[in-house]
C-alpha cells in the first residue's frame, strides 16, 4: 500500500506563492487564482480557473482550460494534456513556476542514462570530493561547510549541480544542462530564462550555508562550472 510519501506534490518556486507546497492527493486539481481553486495564485495574470491536473492510470496529467496567459511545461506552451514526469517545470501565465515531484523522488536519487552518457562521452574524472561542497547522488543529499542543506535541493536543481559536480574543471554547456535536467525537453525549446532562473534558484541555495562564496560561476558564451574550493 502506498505511503504518504508517495503522492507527488507540486513546489512553487517563484510567482507571489514562492515556497508553498501542494499535496496531490485528489484524482482531480485545479489552478488558478480564485480561492475555490485547489492550487490558488493570487495573481491577475493567472486566469480564474487557469489550468487543471488529472490523475491517470500513467500518473499526472496537466491541461491549460484555455486561459488567457497560457500554460508552459519545460519552457514548451501547453496544448492539450500533457504527462508530468518527476522535475518537470510547470510555468502558470508569466508570474509562477511550480515544480512536479512524483512519488519516484522519494527514492534514491541515480543519474538517468542521459547524464551518465554525456559523462562518459566528456571523460569526467573523479568528482569534486574534498572541496567545501560534497554531494552524494545515490541519497540526494548536499552539504556546504559541513552543513546539510535542508530542506533538500529540488529535484532539477540537484541534477544540475550533479551535472557540474561530476564534471570537476570542466564546462557544462546549456545544451548539457537541457539534457541533464529535462532529458524529456531536448528540441522542444526550454527556455534560457528557464535555465537562468534554475542557476539564480541554486546559488541562492547554496549561498544560504555559505553566503561567501559562489559555487556555480558562469562562463560567458559557454556556460556553467563548478568553483569548490578546498574544505
Amino acid at each position: 500500500m502506498a505511503g504518504k510519501d508517495d503522492v507527488p506534490i507540486l513546489i512553487a518556486q517563484t510567482g507571489p506563492a514562492t515556497g508553498q507546497r501542494w499535496v496531490l492527493a485528489k484524482e482531480m486539481l485545479t489552478i488558478g487564482r480564485d480561492a475555490e481553486c485547489d492550487i490558488m495564485i493570487p495573481d491577475r495574470q493567472i486566469s480564474r480557473v487557469h489550468a487543471r491536473l488529472n490523475k491517470t492510470a500513467a500518473g499526472f496529467e496537466i491541461e491549460d482550460l484555455g486561459s488567457k496567459n497560457g500554460t508552459h511545461v519545460n519552457g514548451s506552451p501547453l496544448k492539450g494534456a500533457c504527462h508530468l514526469q518527476d522535475g518537470d517545470l510547470i510555468q502558470v501565465a508569466l508570474v509562477a513556476q511550480l515544480v512536479f515531484v512524483g512519488s519516484e523522488a522519494t527514492m534514491p536519487l541515480r543519474m538517468d542514462t542521459p547524464l551518465a552518457a554525456m559523462l562518459a562521452a566528456a571523460g569526467s574524472g573523479n568528482p569534486a570530493s574534498g572541496g567545501r561542497l560534497r554531494l552524494d547522488g545515490a541519497a540526494r543529499r548536499v552539504w556546504v561547510a559541513d552543513r546539510e542543506i535542508d530542506p533538500p535541493l529540488s529535484v532539477p536543481q540537484f541534477r544540475f549541480l550533479e551535472l557540474i559536480y561530476l564534471r570537476p574543471g570542466q564546462v557544462a554547456s546549456r545544451e548539457d544542462v537541457i539534457a541533464a535536467v529535462w532529458p524529456e525537453a531536448q528540441g522542444s525549446g526550454v527556455s534560457e530564462q528557464a535555465i537562468d532562473a534554475l542557476v539564480r534558484r541554486l546559488r541562492d541555495r547554496l549561498a544560504e550555508l555559505d553566503p561567501g562564496h559562489q559555487y556555480v560561476a558562469t562562463v560567458r558564451g559557454h556556460g556553467f562550472r563548478l568553483d569548490n574550493p578546498a574544505a
